[in-house]
């Protein structure tokens, strides 16, 4: 969902199998050096960000939870009735209005229309909603998080009604450090100071149900959805005509994969005020997270119409658009969604990333190691994005630079469990066995039930002269998956070079039902020859000749068992 890959649906990129190379086997059955057909299914997925998360990381709802989202769910809807007969924006005093709604992750465009509902319905012998000009409310609105145009509209707004308050009252309240400790992510220190805030009797209703607001948004920010569900429950009562409360309540519930809960609230939300940018932005969001793709879209593109050009704002909305026009199938209006995002914020690393997934995706190599870098610099901390690059490197068949990155990525991130298939398909294409092995082990240990690790780990044991090794691996590999005809085959192979023909034959025969190819009747051929089952083993590579007449292999082997069916008698 917009918010990879990589529950709960996982959101990664999949890559078909290649056609294994002809293994030209004759006995005793061996495996040459330069086999490496099945390799493709080690690919790693790549990890697509969902504003700032990955889906797989989604926690699960424990079922307390999801009865006590039941209960609240009724709560809001109650409160969401009495909120279109209130009024719409809170009467809170200026001294805490702005910095508290910048700290409950409003937009600072959508901050300066709130200023404007609230200055339009306050009667004008009362003060306007403004800051003094002054360098102290500049600095502390940019700690704020607020843009140049909120700054410039508030410190350089005119009016004939009374000041809005003393500097210190406006700029060094605790509300300016709560949205300032919000800004620079110390969410800790900032809920701790909320939490004092709302223990402070001096506080009317609509100071607590802004900061209630802001708690909200700081636990949401955490994971801790519940919790910032019972705080922006607490917001919409106290504060019942304050349509941002909505918002927040359809994007927590988007991120707890409640859609139907999200599409309500963001409705509520936009019958409050059908100009909310945001709550459009939300209910597209909800509309893909239920799979209605063209209608998600739409909201997006009446969420994009609503905020100014150029808003910075629309940056997050053309990153949704690029995930849904990628879940939907076209990869081109995708790119072009993520490149209109970044054309606003040329610093959104996770547009990048996401771009070079897509660009991957069509095969885009070059393009995609160049985004997967743009994100590598801009966020060099990130692991997932050093996954992504290795993965395109390993593509690309730049296996000295993938391993390096892949060595890069454990080195400054030693409990990453992903990438180790990846890497050791590098260490098998450059032949290091060994490495690939320990890799392989490792990608085990991280997906136990992964039936492509454990045949390749088979396919490596055998290239490393450790057969019996690879008999038991392979064992594990046709049990996880036995309709796979080359594990099978692998198995047989094992079991050839472990002198268990008797075995060996029944699992070639297994690879022969499952894919009747030319390779597997030559292959099954090759075993009855070691068990001297001469005519048997004459009548599979007559038919692997006529399968594939290219391969004189096959009719210089017919040639050799016809000398030996003659010998015999």
């Amino acid at each position: 969902m917009p918010t990879g890959s990589t529950g709960q649906q996982n959101h990664y990129v999949v890559y078909r199998n290649r056609s294994p190379a002809v293994l030209p086997i004759c006995p005793p059955v061996h495996v040459p050096k330069n086999y490496f057909g099945d390799l493709s299914a080690l690919r790693q997925p790549d990890y697509l960000f969902r504003q700032g998360y990955f889906l797989a990381s989604t926690p699960p709802r424990s079922p307390e939870g999801f009865v006590k989202r039941c209960v609240l769910r009724w709560l809001l809807l109650l409160l969401a009735a009495a909120s279109l007969h209130a009024e719409q924006v809170p009467p809170s005093p200026v001294s805490d209005a702005v910095f508290l709604w910048l700290a409950g992750g409003i937009s600072s465009t959508r901050v300066e229309r709130l200023i404007q509902k609230q200055n339009a319905q306050t009667p004008s012998q009362t003060r306007a909603l403004s800051c003094p000009s002054t360098s102290q409310c500049t600095r502390a609105l940019q700690k704020a998080g607020a843009d140049s145009e909120l700054i410039q509209s508030l410190v350089g707004r005119r009016s004939n009604r009374k000041p809005a308050a003393d500097s210190a009252c406006v700029c060094s309240s605790p509300a300016a450090h709560v949205a300032a400790l919000v800004h620079d992510k110390n969410l800790d220190a900032a809920e701790n100071k909320v939490l004092a805030l709302l223990h402070d009797d001096g506080n009317n209703d609509a100071n607590k149900g802004l900061l209630n607001f802001v708690l909200g948004n700081i636990l949401r920010r955490e994971d801790r959805f519940d919790e910032a569900l019972d705080a922006f429950t607490e917001s919409s009562r106290l504060l019942p005509g304050f349509p941002e409360t909505h918002s927040q309540l359809s994007y927590l519930f988007y991120r707890m994969d409640d859609p139907e809960a999200a599409l309500a609230e963001a409705r509520t939300a936009l019958s409050m005020d059908p100009a909310n940018a945001e709550a459009y932005r939300y209910l597209g969001l909800a509309l893909y997270a239920q799979g209605h793709y063209d209608a998600a879209l739409h909201a997006f593109d009446e969420a994009i119409g609503r905020e100014p050009a150029g808003s910075l704002a629309n940056a997050d909305v053309y990153f949704d658009m690029g995930i849904t026009q990628r879940d939907k199938g076209d990869l081109r209006r995708a790119a072009i969604a993520y490149r209109n995002a970044l054309s606003l914020r040329p610093d959104f690393w996770e547009a990048h990333s996401n771009l070079g997934v897509v660009l991957h995706d069509q095969g885009k190599l070059d393009e995609s190691i160049a985004e997967y870098r743009l994100a590598k610099r801009l966020n060099p901390e990130e692991a997932s994005v050093r996954n992504n690059l290795g993965n395109t490197l390993c593509d690309k068949e730049d296996f000295d630079s993938a391993i390096a990155e892949f060595k890069d990525l454990y080195r400054q991130n030693p409990e990453w469990e992903g990438g180790h298939n990846c890497l050791a398909r590098a260490y098998m294409s450059k032949r290091d066995y060994l490495s690939a092995i320990r890799e392989l082990q490792a990608a085990i240990a991280a997906n136990p039930a992964g039936a492509a690790e454990h045949r390749v780990l088979g396919q490596a044991l055998l290239l490393s002269g450790k057969d019996q090794e690879a008999v038991d691996v392979l064992r594990q590999a046709v049990t996880l998956n036995p309709e796979s005809s080359l594990a099978h085959h692998y198995l047989g192979t094992a079991l050839v070079n472990t002198q268990q023909l008797a075995e060996a034959e029944k699992e070639f025969r297994e690879a022969l039902r499952l894919e009747p190819s030319a390779q597997n009747h030559y292959s099954l051929a090759a075993c009855l020859m070691a068990l001297n089952h001469y005519e048997e083993a004459l009548g599979e590579l007559e038919i692997a000749s006529r399968m594939d007449p290219s391969q004189n292999l096959y009719r210089a082997r017919m040639q050799e068992v016809v000398r030996l069916i003659t010998t015999s008698k």
